[in-house]
């Protein structure tokens, strides 16, 4: 840990986000569909300032905490991140050679439908319901940041949250994960630390 880092969430608050596919279809079990999430994310942190702090990609949502530029309500990110993404996964879907590709497209297209808006494929809910987690409150962060890292794991799908190759709990267990996360610990009882990433 580096001795001049600054409590990780001095003023603005963080949030915690589920981003859930429409009819919680599990589209996200191709690598190709999991690397569009992965490079928009990096994408995010890099060209519109988002930060982070821990986030899981399972089949059918992605879970995400994380504080937007410019203390940006978490509703333009999320809406700016489905936009976004979307295109680039129907490409993918376009690409693969995946028996569900028509069932999944009618699905996306049937969502859209009575909402009666432009964009003809809805892949994403259109609510999360995003949870303000406030900077007084460490321990909600950190018992958050947990609760994501052990949803692979309550699937059985690893043992351990670390082994899970598409979520955060990568980088709090000292690997380089894909996205660009900023990691934190507990620091006392005072707060929250940055920990330096490789």
């Amino acid at each position: 840990m580096l001795s001049n880092d600054k409590p990780i969430i001095p003023l603005d608050a963080c949030y915690f986000l589920t981003l859930n596919t429409v009819d919680k279809i599990d589209v996200f079990v191709r690598p190709a569909y999991k690397q569009v999430v992965v490079e928009a994310l990096n994408y995010f942190t890099e060209a519109h300032g988002l930060i982070v702090y821990a986030w899981t990609l399972m089949s059918s949502h992605l879970h995400l905490i994380v504080r937007p530029q410019d203390a940006m309500a978490p509703a333009y990110f999320e809406r700016d991140f489905k936009k976004y993404t979307t295109p680039l996964i129907l490409k993918a879907l376009e690409m693969e050679m995946d028996f569900r590709r028509e069932w999944m497209m009618r699905h996306f297209e049937d969502y859209g439908k009575p909402l009666r808006r432009i964009e003809k494929f809805h892949l994403w809910q259109n609510c999360s319901s995003p949870l303000r987690i406030d900077c007084q409150q460490p321990e909600r962060l950190l018992d958050r940041i947990a609760h994501i890292h052990e949803n692979p794991v309550r699937e059985m799908i690893v043992e351990q949250p670390e082994a899970y190759l598409h979520s955060s709990a990568r980088d709090y267990a000292g690997m380089r994960g894909f996205v660009n996360v900023r990691v934190v610990q507990q620091q006392g009882i005072l707060g929250l630390k940055r920990l330096p990433t490789n």
